[in-house]
C-alpha cells in the first residue's frame, strides 16, 4: 500500500492528538514534525517517534509530504495554512481558521483556487450520536426544529493563577471562550439542525479581570508552588463566561452558555434540540448515549451501537455496541473522510468533513457575537 506522508506543525495538546489519530489509519504515515525551532522539533520528534524533525520552511520544501496539519496557536493558522496551500500541500487546520474574517476569506479563496483538500478540525461532529441526531433530522424524525439549548463548560481557567497563551488577544484573538470552545458548539448546532443562525444577542463576563501570569515554568507534578513574587499581574479583556441568545432562519430560537470557569466541568458540551415530533439531547462527557423525548409515550435512551443507529452513521463506528468510543475516535473518523479526498487528489463536490468554508462560517458567527457583546444589542449574522 502506498502511504500518504503527513507533516504536523505544533506539539501542544492538540498536535499529539492529531498524530495519535492519524496513526490509526492504515494508509497514513506521520513523517515530519515541525516546531518553532529545530532543537524543540528534534526533542519532540524523538518523544513521539517521528522520523523527520524540521522547521516550517523545511517542511514546505519536502516534496513527498502531501498534507500538513496546522496545530499551532491561533495567530499562526492563517499564515501557515496559506503557505502550505501555496506550496501545493493539502491542509488540515485547527480552529479557529484565522484571527479575523479577512484572513479566513482569503484562505477559502486560495483553497478553492488551488483545488487542494482543506479541512478544519471540528472533530466533535464525529461522535456517532451527533451524526445520528443529524440523520434523524434529515429523515424528518424530529419534525420542525422549535428550539435549541446548548452549553460548553470547562474549569481549566477557574483560578486567577490559571494562565495560558489563549488569554492573550495577540495570540488568540479578541474572543476567548466563544471562539475557543463555543465555536465547536455553534458549528455542531448548525450541522445537526440544518438551520442558519441569523441574529445573536450576547452577554460576556470576565470573572478574573486580573490574572497571575507565572514568570517562570511551573514544575508539573512536583508539588512545588510558585511564590507571590513569581507572578505578574495581567489585565484580562476576553470573556471567561458568555450567554448568547440565537435566532434561526426558520423563525425559531435558541440559547447557549459557554464557560471556562465552571468548577468540576472538565470538557462538557451539552445540546438539547426540540422539534415538533421529538426532542434529542446529548452530552459529550457521556458520548455513547442519546436521550430521546416524546410527549405521548415513554422516553428513550439510544446507545451507540452500529446495529441500532441509522445506516448513514455506521461508518463512524469502529467497535460493536458496549465497546465505548470517545474523544480520540472523533479525530480518527474526521481524518478518515479527509484522507479519502487526499487519496483522490481533490475535494469531493460536497465534502462530508468540515472545510475552510465552514471555518469561515463559524468565525463569522463568533465575530457577530463579539460585536453584540460590545454593543449590548441584537446583531445580524
Amino acid at each position: 500500500m502506498s502511504k500518504i506522508k503527513v507533516g504536523v506543525v505544533g506539539t501542544g495538546f492538540i498536535g499529539p492528538a492529531h498524530i495519535e489519530a492519524l496513526r490509526r489509519l492504515p494508509n497514513i504515515e506521520v513523517t515530519a514534525l515541525c516546531e518553532v525551532n529545530i532543537e524543540l522539533a528534534t526533542q519532540k520528534a524523538a518523544q513521539l517517534g517521528i522520523e523527520r524533525p524540521c522547521t516550517f520552511e523545511q517542511l514546505l520544501a519536502m516534496e513527498d509530504i502531501q498534507c500538513v496539519h496546522i496545530c499551532t496557536p491561533n495567530f499562526l493558522h492563517y499564515s501557515q495554512s496559506k503557505a502550505a496551500l501555496l506550496a501545493g500541500k493539502h491542509v488540515v487546520c485547527e480552529k479557529p481558521l484565522a484571527k479575523d474574517l479577512v484572513e479566513a476569506e482569503e484562505l477559502v479563496k486560495i483553497a478553492a483556487e488551488t483545488g487542494l483538500v482543506n479541512a478544519v478540525h471540528f472533530n466533535l461532529r464525529y461522535y456517532p450520536l451527533v451524526r445520528q441526531m443529524k440523520t434523524m433530522r434529515e429523515k424528518g424524525e424530529l419534525g420542525e426544529i422549535y428550539s435549541v439549548i446548548g452549553s460548553y463548560l470547562q474549569d481549566w481557567l477557574f483560578y486567577a493563577t490559571d494562565y495560558n497563551w489563549r488569554l492573550e488577544p495577540d495570540k488568540s484573538g479578541d474572543s476567548r471562550a466563544i471562539a475557543d470552545i463555543g465555536s465547536h458548539l455553534l458549528d455542531l448546532i448548525e450541522y445537526v439542525t440544518g438551520l442558519k443562525t441569523v441574529e445573536v444577542m450576547a452577554d460576556f463576563n470576565t470573572v478574573h479581570k486580573i490574572r497571575k501570569k507565572p514568570l517562570k515554568p511551573v514544575e508539573t507534578y512536583s508539588g512545588k508552588m510558585l511564590q507571590p513574587e513569581d507572578y505578574a499581574d495581567v489585565q484580562i479583556n476576553t470573556e471567561d463566561h458568555a450567554n448568547v441568545l440565537l435566532r434561526f432562519d426558520n423563525g425559531n430560537r435558541g440559547s447557549i452558555t459557554v464557560s471556562q470557569v465552571s468548577a468540576g466541568r472538565k470538557n462538557q458540551l451539552k445540546v438539547e434540540i426540540s422539534g415538533s415530533e421529538k426532542t434529542v439531547a446529548w452530552n459529550s462527557e457521556s458520548p455513547n448515549e442519546m436521550w430521546i423525548g416524546v410527549r405521548d409515550g415513554a422516553n428513550g435512551l439510544l446507545m451507540r451501537d452500529p446495529s441500532l443507529v441509522h445506516e448513514e452513521v455506521r461508518s463512524l463506528i469502529t467497535y460493536p455496541g458496549g465497546h465505548n468510543e470517545g474523544f480520540g475516535d472523533t479525530s480518527k473518523q474526521l481524518f478518515k473522510e479527509v484522507y479519502e479526498a487526499v487519496a483522490a487528489g481533490a475535494p469531493p463536490a460536497s465534502p462530508k468533513y468540515p472545510t475552510f468554508a465552514d471555518g469561515y462560517r463559524e468565525l463569522l458567527i463568533c465575530e457577530r457575537i463579539l460585536d453584540s457583546s460590545r454593543s449590548d444589542q441584537w446583531t445580524k449574522v
